[in-house]
């Protein structure tokens, strides 16, 4: 069935687009064409803006208990409608049922999470001579990937609406059949008009009309470095508070003490998140020199009993796949060793945007496949000679978001973990924690997403002296 997306969601209702460019949407499976989506322009998105600044100040006044009703009525839309978001995530996304599910699932789980947080002494306490209050910082301007993109919309959306703001957002333009269900959800928990605002579109029109807007006071962007860049630079003419979650080039780190199974079969399940299509995938595998030969059989292995389709599914986009392509051939060309895969499609699904999953050995950390995020499955292979070496490596790259280490001696672990320059290391374990900090150091952006940390970036701290 052909769906047709042709209206945002601006002040509480739905309007037909302004901007009158159309775009095909595909199923990135089988290249079947499942949809049509309007983009929004610059107009669109200056409406959708207006209708957030007129309704901030009523909601940044709202109680507590009475956002945590609101918050309580988004989750209820989305579990009535939980069912079709995951077969349209499937569908346009492309991920498997499975992962489309958690992903989903877990973004209803935001709006219910973040009621815990809509406590006063998050929003008040004393100090000395004066109250610390901590108030909704404005309109929140949201920009959100393809890559899971009702989990981002919702990540976002839930912790600035706890906090008291009113919020435009911009999904990713790949992601409109999905994005649809989410304004319907929005609409159904019939928040005041304005206090929601959804406009698909590009970032060169849309995008840009946000970020760049005196009405808009905060930016919560996940996406490119490159853009995280242009908005950060953007948003000081008007002196935003961003939040910028970036790439990353991730690391696994294999210690010389690791059962090297159970090893590489962790490496692989970090490395081909989402196959690849993930900013914490850990795509670059170090592993110590001593015991290469054992891991490239293991890697060997294991890459070849995963089945296409699920786990490993489609790039997103026709143009996707050929930029993953681009670095597969750029890893040869650099002389880089293919262990498995290489260029092409797989055997048999040829209709897709699939990539076969391809492991790079032979490779040093200054080739352009193991500096650049890649976003697809795509793993290099480096060697290390001792744990300086290995932290030396892991750091050696100008990203920062997350890293891996597993080995058997867990005080040992911990100290490589100490030692990465990253804002998540994960040790033994991939492990989902929507209350935990979440961001990253370097060029993987600045601020802190989820849990306290992520409802306190849409917050501004205000000091009362008290006579």
């Amino acid at each position: 069935m052909m769906i047709t997306v042709n209206q945002h969601f601006i002040d509480g209702r739905f309007v037909e687009s302004h901007g009158q460019e159309t775009v095909d949407v595909r199923n990135p499976a089988t290249g079947e064409l499942i949809g049509r989506s309007t983009r929004g322009d610059a107009v669109d998105a200056e409406r959708a803006i207006a209708a957030a600044k007129a309704a901030f100040p009523s909601w940044s006044t709202t109680s507590l208990e009475e956002r945590k009703r609101y918050l309580q009525q988004i989750a209820d839309a989305l579990t009535e409608r939980m069912d079709e978001l995951v077969a349209t995530t499937v569908a346009e996304f492309g991920a498997p049922p499975l992962f489309a599910g958690y992903i989903d699932g877990q973004a209803r789980d935001f709006f219910l999470l973040v009621q815990d947080l809509l406590e006063p002494e998050n929003f008040e306490e004393a100090n000395g001579k004066a109250v610390i209050t901590r108030v909704p910082v404005g309109v929140a301007g949201l920009l959100t990937p393809w890559n899971g993109n009702p989990w981002f919309v919702c990540g976002k959306a839930a912790a600035a609406l706890a906090a008291g703001c009113t919020v435009v957002i911009k999904p990713s333009e790949l992601s409109a059949l999905e994005a649809r269900i989410l304004m319907e959800c929005f609409d159904k928990a019939a928040l005041p008009p304005g206090v929601v605002n959804v406009v698909n579109g590009p970032g060169a029109t849309v995008g840009n009309t946000i970020t760049r807007s005196p009405d808009v006071q905060k930016i919560s962007f996940t996406g490119s470095t490159k853009v995280g860049k242009q908005i950060n630079h953007d948003a000081t003419e008007t002196m935003k508070r961003v939040t910028l979650e970036l790439g990353g080039k991730s690391p696994t780190i294999i210690l010389d003490d690791a059962d090297m199974g159970k090893a590489v079969r962790f490496a692989l399940t970090t490395g081909l998140i989402n196959t690849g299509q993930a900013c914490i995938a850990g795509t670059r595998i170090l592993v110590p020199a001593s015991r290469l030969d054992e891991a490239k059989a293991a890697l060997k292995a294991g890459v070849e009993g995963l089945k296409i389709g699920d786990p490993i599914q489609p790039m997103v986009s026709h143009a996707h796949y050929e930029r993953v392509q681009s670095y597969i051939r750029k890893g040869i060309d650099e002389g880089a060793e293919v262990l498995i895969g290489g260029e092409g499609k797989p055997e048999g699904f040829e209709a897709g945007n699939y990539v076969k999953p391809t492991v790079f050995v032979g490779v040093t950390n200054d080739m352009t496949i193991a500096q650049e995020e890649i976003f697809g499955p795509v793993l290099s292979v480096i060697t290390y000679s001792d744990d300086d070496d290995a932290v030396a490596i892991a750091n050696d790259v100008e990203y920062g978001l997350h890293a891996y280490v597993y080995g058997e001696d867990r005080e040992r672990a911990r100290a490589v973990a100490n030692r990465i320059l990253a804002g998540r290391v994960m040790i033994n374990q991939l492990v989902d924690d929507p209350i935990s900090p979440f961001g990253g150091f370097k060029m993987s952006g600045f601020g802190r997403e989820f849990g306290i940390h992520g409802l306190q970036a849409y917050l501004e701290t205000r000091t009362v002296f008290i006579d």
